[in-house]
């Protein structure tokens, strides 16, 4: 499977540990799914979300698959790419806080 820009953007500034020492695996899968970056330390799920997430299936399909994460403990933040390219720095903040809150 080909990265997307935006995927491997956020993967360069979040594997190594490199926010909060917190290690991050990218395409993990958790049961049926397979979320984008994951860490099992602080049970942290975030997905990035292309134009396709904006049409309604899709985003019903995605608040399934949020709360069976999250039915398993799983805390899920979800971005656009947009975010991601145009506001990184707020991007990992929001990451960073979720990392201090123990996900």
């Amino acid at each position: 499977m080909n990265a997307t820009q935006c995927e491997m953007l956020l993967w360069f500034l979040l594997r190594s540990r490199q926010l909060e020492a917190c290690k991050f695996r990218r395409q993990h899968p958790v049961g049926p799914y397979i979320v984008d970056f994951y860490s099992a330390e602080v049970r942290l799920a975030v997905e990035l979300d292309g134009g396709q997430h904006f049409a309604d299936h899709v985003q019903k399909y995605d608040a399934c698959r949020t709360s069976y994460l999250e039915a398993r403990g799983i805390r899920v933040l979800r971005f656009t790419n947009d975010q991601v390219l145009g506001e990184t720095e707020a991007v990992l903040e929001v990451i960073q806080g979720a990392i201090k809150d123990g996900g």
